[in-house]
């Protein structure tokens, strides 16, 4: 059984192509009934993303060249997309190969941003619709159940997605180390840029109980905050709504200091010297840097945020190696379970052979051992499987290291020794 896995990704195709190849949940059920046909190809599963697709197949008939050119003009048909445009941009994985890229994928080492965690949650969905389409068999059970136990194991044993790499998630991680938690906290936004909503949905969904919006257009303020379950405040009180937060995003076009030390001191007095949080995402900024000087006042802009992530993203790749050996770990386990599974049927069929030769024997003799209680049959019984796995022992434990070190025309001789009949992928033309 080879396992190929033919696709592309941000790397090697633009946007325009991953648009044109992209399938629907819909498109991707209906393609896999038509990509397995339990001849050429008997396991198939599609991976649709904004940033890569790949199909990944599993076949006992066709050549790894012939797997390729089989998968890939499936997806020039399917999606509609020309051969010679499509074909320069995909890749082509096999065996081991394939499976460590399945792996690195599901922990998020081949994303555009390293150890983003939504990743995993789009394999699992990739998979379940190929359990519940019915073309998900034996190999790729394994296969992704082994990949989700991979991801786990790189999420748990390093650090790769600890550190924030986005400036709006960023923004969050500092607000959780200021507080120690953000459940129960108020947020006020200033303005209504893209980052700034961006870190406020993150604030929201970690805990922030209190949304208040602040515009200098009052429509605008109202429908965010409507938005996310908060409430309007009047530009012209933003003074005095500061002293409510703690937590504040500031993202305006305004080309002049909107928070001035001034009006963060008031703030400061009303609320008693408890700390306050600023994040001025603005260009040209819109918080006084003196601002930040003031006790109990954190402030952050963007560079200083941009800093952060710089060093995270360092972080991460110190984290990403520590997850390549895992998963360099991990494939090669998978391997031997594979290996295991495809020399099942040789082991079972060697054991079956044995008891059937003992039992004939038996049948010819049995006649000499004249009348038997049940009792004694059931003896005879017993030393006739004992008799079997002691002989069968070693003949299977060579069998393994035959498997394990790619000697297989030994497992063939085995097999050719016992009149066992022959096996796709222990026969050399399949080999070949």
């Amino acid at each position: 059984m080879s396992i190929v896995l033919v696709g592309l990704n941000h790397r090697t195709a633009p946007v325009e192509m991953r648009e044109r190849l992209a399938f629907s949940e819909e498109a991707c059920a209906q393609s896999l009934r038509r990509l397995v046909d339990g001849e050429t190809i008997r396991e198939g599963l599609i991976f649709s993303t904004c940033n890569r697709v790949e199909v990944l197949a599993t076949t006992e008939r066709l050549t790894l060249s012939d797997t390729a050119s089989h998968i890939s003009d499936f997806l020039s048909q399917t999606r509609s997309v020309p051969l010679d445009l499509l074909r320069p941009h995909l890749y082509v994985h096999a065996d081991e190969q394939a499976v460590r890229h399945v792996f690195r994928v599901a922990c998020s080492l081949d994303s555009m941003v390293v150890g983003e965690p939504q990743i995993l949650g789009q394999v699992r969905r990739a998979y379940a619709l190929a359990v519940e389409v019915g073309t998900a068999g034996r190999v790729l059970h394994r296969l992704l159940h082994h990949a989700f136990h991979t991801a786990k194991r790189v999420r748990t044993e390093t650090g790769i997605g600890a550190a924030a790499i986005s400036i709006s998630y960023t923004a969050v991680e500092l607000g959780r180390k200021i507080f120690g938690a953000l459940e129960d906290r108020a947020v006020l936004l200033i303005g209504a840029g893209e980052m700034a909503e961006l870190a406020l949905r993150h604030l929201v969904k970690a805990g922030a109980s209190r949304i208040l919006v602040a515009n200098r257009t009052a429509q605008k303020a109202r429908q965010l905050a409507a938005q996310f379950g908060g409430e309007a405040v009047a530009y012209e009180l933003l003074a005095e709504a500061l002293a409510q937060a703690d937590v504040i995003i500031c993202s305006t076009g305004a080309e002049r200091y909107v928070i001035t030390p001034e009006m963060a001191r008031h703030a400061k007095t009303l609320r008693r010297n408890q700390p306050i949080f600023i994040i001025d995402i603005s260009v040209p900024r819109n918080v006084d840097p003196q601002v930040g000087e003031l006790d109990d006042v954190f402030l952050f802009d963007i560079d200083d945020l941009e800093a952060v992530i710089e060093s995270n993203i360092r972080e991460r790749e110190r984290e990403a190696q520590r997850a390549e050996l895992i998963v360099d770990a991990e494939v090669m386990r998978f391997q031997q379970r594979l290996r295991d599974l495809d020399l099942g049927p040789t082991v079972g069929a060697l054991k079956q052979k044995l008891i059937e030769m003992a039992r004939e024997e038996y049948q010819k003799r049995r006649s000499r051992l004249g009348q038997l209680t049940p009792e004694q049959e059931r003896a005879v019984e017993a030393l006739l499987m004992a008799t079997v796995n002691k002989i069968s022992h070693p003949i299977i434990h060579r069998l393994r290291r035959s498997y394990e070190t790619g000697d297989l025309a030994n497992v063939q001789a085995w097999r050719d020794i016992f009149g066992l009949e022959d096996e796709p992928g222990l026969s050399k033309e399949s080999d070949e």
